[in-house]
C-alpha cells in the first residue's frame, strides 16, 4: 500500500511539473518577441527540407541519366556523334526559349540575385532565381547529361536551393515578421550545397566565404538551421553517405610538402586557364546575334565534344566521379595526360554550348587528373598518391571558384580523411594565389557581372569632382540587412 501511495506521488508531483512547464511556454509564446522568433525560423525550415527532396530527387535522376549515357556509348560509341549533338541542342534551346538565366553552373545567377535584392519593390533577384528556372535547369541539366556532357548538379542546385528559398519568402503573407529576402537566398545556398554534396562544414563556409561579405553573425542561426535541415533530410532519404567514400591514405611528413606544391601550382594554374577559356567560349556564343547562328555554334561544340571523347576516351563523359572513383579507390591506376585532356576539353565543350550544368565536380576530376599525372612522377604508395590527387582537387577547385576554404573543406568532408587537413588547405592557399595571379576574378565572379549588367541599368557616371566629392562624403544609407537579427530578421 506504501510503495502504490508513493508512486501516486511522484505521479502526481510529475503532472504538476508537466502543467507549470506548459504554463510558461504559454506566457513565453504571449510575448511578441518570442513569437516572431518562432515564425521568423519556419520559413527557412520549410524551405530547408524542400530544397533537400528536390536534390535528392534530382540527384537520383542525374545518376540514372548517366547511366543511360554510360552503356549506350559502351554499347557503341559512334552514338555520340548523333546523340551529343541532338542533347546539347535542346539543353541550349531550353535555356534560350524559356528561362535565360538557367544557363551555365547556377552559381553566378546566386551571386547576382543576392547583390541585386532587396526588400522593395524594385528587387530584381526574381529575375534569377524562380519556379520556372527550377523546372527549366532539371531538364536543361538532364539533357546535357543524356549526351553525356561533362558537367555536374551541384552548381545546378545550388540556384535551385536559391530559388526555392525566394519562393518561400514570396509566398510568406503580409502579417508574418519581416524576412530578410537577401538572407534566405544566402541561407538557400549554404542549404543547397549541403544537400548536394552532404556536406554541412562545406556549406557554412561556403556562404561566408563565396555569397556574402556580411558578418556570419547577422545570419548565422539561419544558415545552421538550413544546412542542418538540408542535411538531415537528404541523409533521411539516402541514409549516412560520403560523396566520395573513404580513400586509403597513408601518413606524410613536411619533407612531401614539396610535392604538394608543385601539383598546387598546376592544377591552381589550370583551374584559372580553364574558367578563361570558358569564359570566352561563352562570350563567343552570346555575340552571335541571330538564333541560328548560335545554334550553329551550340552544334559545333557538340561535335567538339564528340571528337573529344572519340580522341581521348571514355573519361571525356558525365560529370568525372568515374574517373574519381577510379584513381582513389583502384589497386593499380596509371594516371595520364590523355585524362587531363579529357576533363579539361571535355568541360571546356560542355560549358560553352550554353545548357544547364555545374562545374564542380567537372573541376574536382580535373583536379585529381593532374594530381594523379604529376603525382606518380615522385614514384609515391599507393596511399601518397591518394594525398597528391586530392590536393589536384583541391587546387583546382581553387583556382575555378578563388573560395580556398571551401575547397579544401569540401574534398576534406567528401572523403573524411581528417589526417590531410593541412596538405589540403597548403593546396588550397597555392592554388589560389597562381590563379589571382593569372585572373583577378573567378569564373563566377565575371559571369555573375555579365549576368547583372543584363538586368540593370548602367548608372550614370559623375563627371565633375564636385560630385566625385560629395558621394564620396555624403552620409551611407543603412542596408536592411544591416539591421538583421541572428535570425535574419529585417
Amino acid at each position: 500500500m506504501g510503495e502504490r501511495s508513493e508512486r501516486w506521488d511522484y505521479l502526481e508531483k510529475l503532472q504538476q511539473r508537466t502543467t507549470a512547464l506548459l504554463e510558461r511556454v504559454r506566457l513565453a509564446l504571449r510575448n511578441n518577441r518570442t513569437k516572431d522568433l518562432l515564425l521568423l525560423t519556419l520559413p527557412y525550415q520549410v524551405a530547408a527540407v524542400v530544397t533537400a527532396l528536390i536534390a535528392v530527387g534530382y540527384a537520383a535522376l542525374f545518376k540514372q541519366v548517366e547511366a543511360f549515357h554510360l552503356w549506350l556509348y559502351a554499347t557503341d560509341p559512334d552514338w555520340i556523334f548523333v546523340v551529343a549533338p541532338v542533347a546539347f541542342l535542346g539543353s541550349w534551346y531550353l535555356v534560350r526559349r524559356l528561362a535565360p538565366m538557367a544557363g551555365g553552373s547556377g552559381i553566378p545567377q546566386l551571386m547576382a540575385a543576392i547583390e541585386v535584392a532587396n526588400d522593395k519593390k524594385t528587387d530584381r533577384s526574381w529575375r534569377f532565381l524562380n519556379v520556372r528556372i527550377i523546372i527549366v535547369k532539371v531538364l536543361s541539366s538532364l539533357a546535357m547529361v543524356l549526351g553525356g556532357g561533362a558537367v555536374g548538379r551541384e552548381g545546378p542546385t545550388l540556384q535551385i536551393a536559391g530559388s526555392v528559398y525566394r519562393t518561400v519568402h514570396k509566398v510568406l503573407p503580409p502579417f508574418w515578421p519581416k524576412v530578410s529576402r537577401r538572407v534566405m537566398m544566402i541561407t538557400g545556398g549554404a542549404a543547397g550545397l549541403s544537400a548536394a554534396f552532404n556536406t554541412p562544414l562545406g556549406g557554412i563556409v561556403f556562404a561566408v566565404e563565396e555569397l556574402t561579405r556580411t558578418h556570419i553573425a547577422q545570419f548565422r542561426t539561419a544558415v545552421l538551421t538550413a544546412v542542418i535541415l538540408s542535411g538531415m533530410t537528404a541523409q533521411w532519404v539516402l541514409g549516412p553517405y560520403l560523396f566520395l567514400g573513404y580513400p586509403k591514405l597513408e601518413p606524410v611528413g613536411f619533407s612531401f610538402m614539396y610535392k604538394v606544391l608543385v601539383i598546387g601550382l598546376v592544377a591552381g594554374a589550370g583551374g584559372a586557364l580553364f574558367c578563361r577559356a570558358a569564359l570566352i567560349g561563352d562570350k563567343l556564343r552570346r555575340g552571335l546575334r541571330s538564333v541560328k547562328a548560335q545554334g550553329l555554334f551550340v552544334l559545333g561544340a557538340a561535335l567538339g565534344f564528340a571528337v573529344v571523347f572519340k580522341v581521348l576516351g571514355p573519361h571525356t563523359l558525365g560529370s568525372g566521379k568515374m574517373l574519381l572513383e577510379e584513381y582513389l579507390f583502384e589497386p593499380m591506376v596509371d594516371p595520364s595526360l590523355t585524362d587531363i585532356g579529357a576533363r579539361f576539353f571535355g568541360s571546356l565543350f560542355s560549358f560553352s554550348a550554353g545548357g544547364a550544368g555545374g562545374i564542380f565536380a567537372p573541376a574536382l576530376s580535373s583536379g585529381a587528373a593532374i594530381g594523379g599525372w604529376i603525382g606518380q612522377w615522385f614514384n609515391p604508395s599507393r596511399g601518397e598518391l591518394n594525398v597528391l590527387i586530392l590536393a589536384g582537387m583541391t587546387a583546382f577547385l581553387t583556382g575555378v571558384s578563388r573560395s580556398p576554404f571551401t575547397s579544401a573543406i569540401l574534398v576534406l568532408e567528401m572523403t573524411d580523411r581528417h589526417s590531410v587537413i593541412f596538405q589540403l588547405m597548403y593546396a588550397a592557399s597555392i592554388g589560389y594565389v597562381i590563379a589571382m595571379a593569372i585572373d583577378r576574378k573567378s569564373y563566377y565572379e565575371r559571369m555573375k557581372e555579365r549576368l547583372i549588367a543584363r538586368v540593370m541599368p548602367p548608372e550614370p557616371k559623375t563627371s565633375t569632382r564636385s560630385q566625385r566629392q560629395r558621394e564620396r562624403f555624403a552620409p551611407k544609407e543603412r542596408d536592411d540587412d544591416e539591421e538583421n537579427t541572428d535570425l535574419g530578421l529585417g
